[in-house]
Formats: structure tokens, C-alpha cells, sequence
């Protein structure tokens, strides 16, 4: 097989991530350089990267510690209960290129909280976060006689990236204005409707408040009604 038809050799570099403007949802996007280390020319690629926080890969603060215990317990236990966190899988076709080329991978920023990725970045604000990419899919080449070659991109293929923490907080504020949004099960949310109601609470946040003032006092809370509520497939209200 001569070189211009062999199979083409790709490497992967992370070169930098920005926020998408005018994205209808909270969107990072990384830029990504695809080089070509041996082979041919590459006619197309079917790319699938799958993007993981490395939690292990940097140091916490008090702070951050406490509020990552939800998701790896004590500090002391951290050696054994830390692993790699999973953030999203994003896939696309990589147009036809020689040498290299740049594309660039969308990642939408939800800002479920009862999602893992999500508390860990809510809970890291200052510093980086190590990101590691996994490359996988279908690379297309010209094969010898001008019929087309396909290669499977090796699982060994990875990239790594540290990724400004504040950039994500930056952007879910830009979204939400530093208003997270809780789910809730229909009857909870309807008790806590009525428990608003009664208490004659302007919003959700002062009646939040109230429940909070009072069990942090050691007071009992006011009763909230128990209100006969649907099945819960009928479905979970979101609060802000």
C-alpha cells in the first residue's frame, strides 16, 4: 500500500473553548485540532467524542470539599471513592482534510442539580477543571484503485484540557441569573404551594426561606397542608 492510500494516522489537541453566542441554551465550544500523523489524505470522519471530568487531576480547598462530600464522601475516603465523572458525548462529521483541521464540538451546559457533572461544577469556582476527551468512530480514506477505505479510530486516541472553572458559572448566569432550578415531585410541590399560599410568601424563594429560618432555629415549621396530589407520572414541576 503506498503512502497516499494507507490509513491515515490522526492525533487530537484540545485548543481552546469559548461560550457559542446567540446559543438558545447555555452552550460551551471547544475547539479541536484533528491532525494527520501518517497515512493518506482523509476523505471524511464520523467523530464521536465523549468529554469526562477527571476529578482526581487537581487539588480542592476546605470549601470545595464539603460541598463535594454529597458526591465522594469524607475528604479521608477520597482515594478510593473519586473517579472520573461523565459530562456528554457529542458526535460529527469531520469534512475532508490533508495535513489538519479544526473543528469545533457544542456542549450544551444544563443546569440540572441532581445531575453528578453539575454539582461538581457548581461546587468548583475558582482554579480549572480537567477535562479528558475520548475519541472514537469511522475514518474515511481513498483506498488503493480510488475506492474507499474505512478505519476505526483507536480507543488509545485522547486528549486532555483544562478548562477555566468560572467560565461555566460565567455562563449559567449569563442563562439563569444565579437562579438554579430545583425539581420537584407533584405532591411535594403541591404542598409547598399551599404552604406559600397560607403564609401569604411573595415567591418561591421567600417561602423557601421561611421553611429554611425555621428549622435552622429549632422551631417547628408551620403546618403545610397535605394536599391530595396525582399519580407521579403526571409529572415533576420545576421552582425557581
Amino acid at each position: 500500500m503506498t503512502a497516499e492510500h494507507a490509513i491515515p494516522d490522526l492525533v487530537f489537541t484540545v485548543t481552546g473553548v469559548e461560550p457559542e453566542r446567540f446559543a438558545a441554551v447555555p452552550t460551551l465550544r471547544f475547539g479541536l485540532e484533528i491532525g494527520r500523523a501518517g497515512g493518506g489524505p482523509v476523505r471524511s470522519v464520523t467523530l464521536t467524542t465523549a468529554i469526562r471530568v477527571d476529578v482526581a487531576r487537581r487539588r480542592y480547598d476546605a470549601a470545595e470539599q464539603r460541598a463535594l462530600a454529597e458526591l465522594f464522601g469524607e475528604p479521608q475516603r477520597w482515594g478510593s471513592s473519586v473517579r472520573p465523572l461523565s459530562w456528554t458525548q457529542v458526535t460529527l462529521v469531520v469534512p475532508p482534510f490533508d495535513k489538519s483541521t479544526t473543528v469545533h464540538l457544542s456542549v450544551p451546559c444544563t443546569y440540572d442539580t441532581e445531575l453528578a457533572v453539575t454539582k461538581y461544577l457548581r461546587a468548583v469556582r475558582d482554579g480549572d477543571v480537567p477535562l479528558d476527551f475520548l475519541f472514537n468512530g469511522t475514518i474515511f480514506y481513498e483506498a488503493p484503485g480510488g475506492g474507499m477505505g474505512t478505519a476505526q479510530i483507536s480507543w488509545s486516541r485522547d486528549a486532555r484540557y483544562r478548562m477555566p472553572a468560572g467560565l461555566w458559572h460565567e455562563l449559567i448566569d449569563r442563562y439563569f441569573g444565579g437562579s438554579p432550578w430545583l425539581r420537584l415531585s407533584r405532591e411535594t410541590y403541591d404542598r409547598l404551594d399551599a404552604y406559600r399560599t397560607g403564609e401569604v410568601h411573595v415567591g418561591w424563594d421567600e417561602t423557601v426561606r421561611s421553611l429554611l429560618d425555621a428549622a435552622s432555629d429549632g422551631r417547628k415549621s408551620p403546618a403545610v397542608t397535605d394536599m391530595s396530589a396525582p399519580p407521579a407520572t403526571a409529572g415533576a414541576p420545576w421552582t425557581q
